[in-house]
Parts: structure tokens; C-alpha cells; sequence
């Protein structure tokens, strides 16, 4: 199994993306290295192997796809995120395929759910068109070209 550096997923050992957040997993392929240097105090974290990041501990939105932000995670740490072209918003998604005020992200009683806000060109979950959704671990948010994967905290 290769664990997944952004969201500590475990893998099938030939896989090239993370089956939950679709980041790409970096092999380590000793052959390719030819020689590493460390300072003198870090030497055994370096032998230890590559660090894994911990697991989130709140929910997230992943920026998969779109802008030249792929890898950016927004934590949805508040009951309320504002997504759209207006740089006020909580997620500024700066291009003409997204409206000012696109949609929001709002916490209730079972989680989080998406709303479009009468966007232009709609707000997708999982390549359909929808006005409110409710998340689910691994769902894929399109807003304009932007794509965004929803990751729930992992239990240990």
C-alpha cells in the first residue's frame, strides 16, 4: 500500500492518483536518487523515509483541477464559505467562468451542504447540475472550470 501525503489514504501500491483525493502519489524510486545530503541534526528524521502529513481532523475542500491552485485545501472551519469571482468572497475564484457570487457552503445539523447562488453557468456535484446538495465524502464540486473535491476527516 502507498499512503496518500494529502489526505493519508492508503492506495493500491500501483496506483498513480489517491482514490480519495485524487492527488498525485509520489514513488519513491531509490535508483533515481544518486546522492542525498542532510545537516547533521536531521539526519535521522531523513532516515526515517518521507514524512506523512496527520490526517485532517476537519472538513475540507481540495482544489483538484482548475486556476493553477491544483493541491490547495480550504478548511471548512466556519459555518459559512462564500465562493465566487467577487475577491471578498471566502474562496476567490478568479475567472470569467465563475459568477461573483456563485455559491456557499453552509454547515447544518448533518453536515455541509452546497448552494448555488443563481450562477451563470450552475454548480455541479459529481457532473450534475444542482441548486442545493448535501455532501458526501469524496464528492466533486465544479464552479466554472474550478473542480473541488469535499474530504471529510478521517477516523482513526
Amino acid at each position: 500500500m502507498i499512503v496518500c501525503a494529502k489526505c493519508g489514504f492508503e492506495n493500491h501500491v500501483d496506483a498513480n492518483f489517491c482514490s480519495r483525493c485524487g492527488s498525485r502519489l509520489v514513488h519513491a524510486d531509490p535508483a533515481e536518487t544518486t546522492v542525498t545530503y542532510a545537516p547533521a541534526s536531521t539526519e535521522e528524521a531523513a532516515a526515517a523515509g518521507p514524512r506523512v502529513e496527520a490526517p485532517r481532523f476537519i472538513p475540507t475542500l481540495l482544489i483538484r483541477a482548475g486556476g493553477g491552485r491544483e493541491g490547495e485545501e480550504i478548511p471548512l472551519d466556519a459555518d459559512l464559505l462564500t465562493i465566487g469571482r467577487n475577491p471578498e468572497s471566502h474562496l476567490f475564484l478568479d475567472d470569467v467562468t465563475v459568477s461573483r457570487h456563485h455559491a456557499r457552503v453552509i454547515r447544518d445539523a448533518t453536515g455541509f451542504v452546497v448552494e448555488d447562488l443563481n450562477s451563470l453557468n450552475g454548480t455541479y456535484v459529481n457532473r450534475r447540475r444542482v441548486e442545493r446538495h448535501h455532501l458526501s465524502d469524496g464528492d466533486e464540486v465544479q464552479i466554472g472550470k474550478f473542480k473541488l473535491a469535499y474530504l471529510e476527516p478521517l477516523e482513526e
